[in-house]
Parts: C-alpha cells; structure tokens; sequence
C-alpha cells in the first residue's frame, strides 16, 4: 500500500495534540500538588514523562495510521474508530482527574478503564493490522505501569 503522508501526520498530530491537552491539565500541578504527595520508591523522575508520552502518542499514531489506510477494507471500521477515539479520550480524562481534580481515587478507577479499552484497542487494531496491534504493546505496558502507580500513590496517600 502506498504510504500517505498527509494521513499519516493527521494521526500523529492527533495524538500528539491529545498529549499536549493532557500535558496543560499537569503543567501547574506537577509543581505544586504533586511534590507533595507520597509516593512509591519506584516512582520515575518528573522528566521522564514527556519523552515517553511523546513516544508512546507518535507509536500510537503510526498504529492508527496503519487501520487508516485500510478503513475502505474494514466493514466495522466505525466500530473500531469509536474504540480508538474513546481511549484517546480516556488518557486524556486520566490527567484532569488525577492533576486538575486530584481525585486520586476516581483517577485509579478510571485508568483500569483506560487500560481495558486500550487492550480492547489493540486487539481491533491487530486483527485489521499485525504492527498496528504490535505498537500498542509499549502502551499498554507503560499504562500497567501508571495503573500500579496510581494504586500506590492512592494508598499512600
């Protein structure tokens, strides 16, 4: 299939437009909420996140690129649409409750739910695409990670 470029930043923008949303929702909090709760020993250094969102926006988007080129061939692709937008929808809603809301509690209940539809996503995305499926495995892998550490940062605080 030939590759297009247009279609191809759309989805990357797409993501990367969802991160810099949830990046606004953490910009004041991470200097004035966040150091001051408890958190696990395991918890990774303030800079590291940017990089990896970054990376993990632009795997997603290459994901979504590679169903996108092949939605004419995909009877359900509205259906799998759905799913893909109600994930990026749901990592968006993560940041606002944990860091605009500091509901860390809500904010647990709603990552599993994130990390259900993004399992779910995955799974569309393989059955239409093998590597579209395959890019989300460091997603969903760094989501189980802020699954365990949203847990963590809960119960001690």
């Amino acid at each position: 299939m030939k590759f297009k470029p247009v279609a191809f930043l759309i989805n990357i923008f797409i993501t990367l437009g969802i991160g810099a949303l949830g990046g606004l929702a953490t910009s004041e909090s991470v200097k004035t909420w966040y150091p001051t709760l408890n958190k696990p020993s395991f918890n990774p250094p303030n800079w590291l996140f940017a990089p990896v969102w970054t990376s993990l926006y632009i795997l997603i988007g290459i994901a979504a690129y590679l169903v996108w080129i092949k939605r004419d061939k995909i009877a359900h692709f509205p259906r799998v649409l759905a799913i893909y937008f109600i994930q990026l929808i749901l990592n968006l809603c993560w940041s606002f409750i944990f860091f605009s809301l500091h509901e860390i509690g809500f904010a647990l209940f709603e990552i599993i739910i994130l990390l259900i539809v993004i399992v779910a996503n995955a799974i569309a995305f393989y059955k239409i695409d093998k590597w579209a499926g395959y890019l989300f495995i460091p997603y969903i892998l760094w989501v189980s990670f802020a699954s365990f550490l949203t847990y963590s940062i809960f119960m001690l605080n």
